[in-house]
């Protein structure tokens, strides 16, 4: 194994290290002065982590809870709280059973409650109750439309709100007149509120009119019921929530930067805000590199160089991959044959895309590598199959679910 590449391994580790939500979320409920009985609704990909941390800290003071988390996310019991696993990034019949939970438990609080709300990433899909008339596999549907339609998070969850109960807000008018402290652990570039899970109880920003302009820009395919829905207006006003973020990609990269520093690259952070296609944003990074290998820009090796976002993908294959395997092959050929050089895209939360991996890693000798198997990476790429194309040569990268989700962080490493 090459120095370059057991370095990149221990960074991956030290990020995701760094950014697990225990002392943030311990931190979050320090500085806040709960009033009353204290009940706990955790939602997202890293619930039951953030839960763990609330539970642990409230004690015997937490009266009952419950989490919604994706499939395998769990890691077992917790005192006093039920525990659900469910399906992401489409919703299935698992995630209304267990939103009818934690809806039960928001409409027995009183005034004298306070309820304890945690959400972090994948909370969209996993957390819905749907308005009068919508099916589950009519809100599968559109998510199918969405998530391969090459839209962003913000404008996905324009949509799909619009079609929820839970969304929007509306959960904190459920819970009303009890008061909520939400803590975020934000996968939203920009840490948008309102976007962070669909924002179950902040106001909506969007409008009907911006909901229309996705639906109209992407084609979608709705009901009439549905285009009813789309326009209603949502709520505006919601005035029982406290709000803290904990971590978002911003803390990612400066997780990044802080290790490689101590393996002794110099760090430079490009963007927190990348957010393009993922292939697109491959074949940048893999041009950076090369630059930076041949002398033609001013980075100055060893160096780390760091963009943190969330690339979309338009599917147009069918094959297997998720955004940031898919920007780590596309930038193979960029930096194909050089030496000195590794190029890594993660997923904070250990499953990118529907599969089982975080990410992908990649250095010069890939392209090589896939050319004596067979392999063309342009065909690849076109069939959205980076998963496959990665397994063929060693080049995912496997963290298994992690218990945090703020983002995507892509890192070159210059020797």
């Amino acid at each position: 194994m090459s120095k370059i590449y057991e370095n990149a391994q221990k960074m991956i580790k030290a990020i995701i290290a760094d950014n697990m939500p225990r002392n943030a979320v311990e931190n979050a409920l320090k500085a806040h002065n709960f009033v009353g009985n204290i009940y706990l609704v955790a939602i997202g990909k890293a619930a039951w982590t953030m839960a763990e941390a609330a539970s642990d800290f409230l004690g015997d003071r937490l009266v009952k809870g419950v989490v919604v988390t994706k499939y395998d996310h769990s890691g077992g019991d917790l005192p006093r709280i039920e525990i659900y696993e469910a399906g992401h990034p489409v919703s299935d019949e698992n995630t209304f059973v267990a939103t009818a939970k934690c809806i039960e438990l928001a409409k027995e609080l009183t005034a004298d409650d306070e309820l304890l709300f945690l959400v972090s990433g994948g909370g969209s899909a996993l957390f819905e109750k749907t308005l009068d008339g919508i099916e589950l596999s009519d809100l599968q549907d559109v998510n199918e439309q969405l998530l391969k339609s090459g839209a962003d998070i913000v404008e996905i969850n324009m949509v799909r709100k619009r079609f929820s109960a839970v969304k929007a807000g509306r959960f904190a008018q459920l819970v009303a007149p009890a008061k909520v402290f939400a803590v975020i652990l934000s996968d939203v570039l920009g840490d948008r509120l309102d976007s962070i899970a669909s924002g179950p109880a902040v106001p909506d920003k969007s409008t009907v009119e911006d909901a229309v302009k996705v639906v109209d820009k992407y084609n979608l395919k709705l009901t009439d019921l549905q285009r009813s829905y789309i326009m209603e207006e949502t709520p505006k006003i919601i005035d029982n929530v406290t709000t803290v973020i904990t971590g978002s990609v911003k803390t990612l990269c400066e997780a990044a930067a802080s290790v490689a520093k101590e393996l002794g690259y110099e760090p430079v952070v490009l963007t927190t805000l990348m957010n393009c296609e993922a292939s697109e944003a491959g074949r940048m990074m893999g041009t950076i590199a090369a630059d930076t290998v041949n002398g033609r820009n001013s980075f100055v090796r060893p160096c780390a160089i760091i963009a943190g976002g969330e690339t979309i993908v338009t599917v147009k294959g069918g094959g297997k991959g998720g955004r940031n395997q898919e920007l780590a092959l596309a930038s193979a050929k960029a930096i194909a044959g050089l030496d000195g050089v590794l190029i890594f895209s993660l997923g904070s939360d250990g499953t990118d895309g529907p599969t089982d991996a975080a990410g992908g890693i990649v250095n010069g000798d890939t392209v090589a590598q896939l050319k004596a198997k067979g392999v063309d990476v342009d065909k690849v790429l076109a069939d959205n199959d980076a998963y496959n194309g990665l397994l063929a040569v060693d080049g995912l990268i496997m963290t298994g679910p992690t218990g945090t989700n703020v983002n995507d962080v892509t890192v070159i490493l210059c020797d």
